[in-house]
């Protein structure tokens, strides 16, 4: 009884038997295919027990320090995946990550969310200030990208100094502008909690913690966990090593996954890889728009989306340079296309604080028609 009331509580644990099954496989010699599927079947349940452990963590720290782990770890998959990448020389993979993550985001779990919260419970309002703000700080973010994309072939040609000096300049401007979108944050939530009547207290502590980007799991209680401090940390490290191992069996099957299926490079970087590493964020923020919690819903697709372009990709050029394989900010034209149609358009679906299932069916179907147009471009 004890184990079946385990699985209910946590089903994404039934999925750690991919974890065994992926060393067999690779130990064995399967094929990468398997390898591969395997890996990515290995890395859901393991990147679901990272961000648990990681809001435990959070509640034992204080507001501003959970803020802080919560930015740093709340994509510590996505992010191995992407160190082991550029520890390979699979830049490009790397790049393609990145953009499949912000799309993945703003298009495929906001536009999910919105599709089934709406069948469900019919228009949903969400804060428009917060959705905007994070919404035009987003759009600022791919103009930050766009920037030493486009420019890059007048300053020089890639690895050339003038080059790289301008992707480390243009990462260091967005993590700093990262860190003072948290800052703004906290203390504008801060501000509107103790600016209320007393009467509305309550509600309005309420709403700071379903608002807040980077507390967006906290209102999901029903699976959390009630796991010590020191459990916390150490299913934390595990895990972390357990990612670490399977994004090397991920990453290792690439380019003969390629060779093998004729499926591009950048498509499994694109569309697959940012699925691996975020499905059960992903449908924790469709579980919250279904509840009617579209606040909760818009946070987590927008913030997450903030975090990688802000956060990850400008680390990523730093981790790049101490591991020999330099990262460069330089997103082709394709990857370029896609960013400014998924950000433009959850920047007007963000702007009137309210949602449908025909929004939610429109950004659904530019997701589709990108993967489709992914999906058939040459090896």
């Amino acid at each position: 009884m004890k184990l079946i009331k385990f699985f209910r509580s946590e089903p994404f644990s039934v999925l750690l038997i991919f974890i065994p099954l992926t060393f067999v496989a690779s130990y064995l010699n399967w094929g990468q295919l398997w390898v591969f599927i395997l890996a990515a079947a290995g890395i859901i349940p393991l990147a679901h027990y990272i961000g648990a452990a990681t809001e435990v963590l959070a509640e034992h720290t204080g507001s501003r320090v959970g803020a802080l782990l919560n930015a740093t770890l709340g994509n510590a998959a996505e992010l191995i995946i992407a160190v082991i990448a550029i520890r390979e020389g699979l830049l490009e993979l790397v790049l393609a990550s990145i953009t499949g993550s912000i799309l993945g985001n703003v298009l495929l779990v906001l536009g999910m969310s919105m599709f089934l919260g709406g069948i469900r419970n019919g228009v949903q309002t969400f804060n428009r200030r917060n959705a905007s703000r994070n919404a035009i700080l987003l759009l600022l973010a791919v103009i930050a990208l766009l920037i030493p994309s486009i420019l890059s072939a007048y300053i020089g040609e890639r690895g050339d100094v003038k080059v790289e000096a301008l992707s480390m300049g243009v990462a260091i401007i967005m993590i700093v502008l990262y860190i003072m979108g948290l800052f703004y944050g906290f203390n504008d939530h801060k501000d509107k909690a103790t600016s209320k009547p007393a009467a509305d207290e309550n509600q309005n502590l309420k709403n700071v913690d379903e608002s807040h980007p980077m507390q967006k799991d906290g209102d999901v209680p029903e699976n959390h966990p009630k796991w010590t401090l020191r459990s916390a940390i150490i299913i934390l490290v595990l895990t972390t090593v357990g990612v670490t191992y399977l994004s090397e069996q991920l990453v290792g099957a690439v380019e003969p996954l390629v060779l093998g299926l004729g499926v591009s490079e950048f498509f499994l970087g694109v569309i697959l890889i940012p699925l691996i590493g975020n499905v059960a964020e992903h449908l924790v923020g469709v579980k919250a728009a279904m509840q009617n919690k579209m606040e909760l819903s818009v946070e987590i697709s927008v913030s997450s989306s903030l975090q990688i372009a802000l956060f990850v990709a400008p680390i990523l050029v730093f981790v790049s340079l101490l591991m020999g394989n330099p990262l460069q900010l330089i997103f082709n034209e394709f990857e370029l296309l896609a960013l400014i149609a998924g950000v433009v358009i959850a920047v007007f679906v963000s702007e009137d604080g309210e949602s449908n299932w025909l929004e939610g069916a429109e950004l659904l179907a530019i997701y589709l028609i990108l993967a489709l147009a992914f999906f058939l471009l040459p090896v």
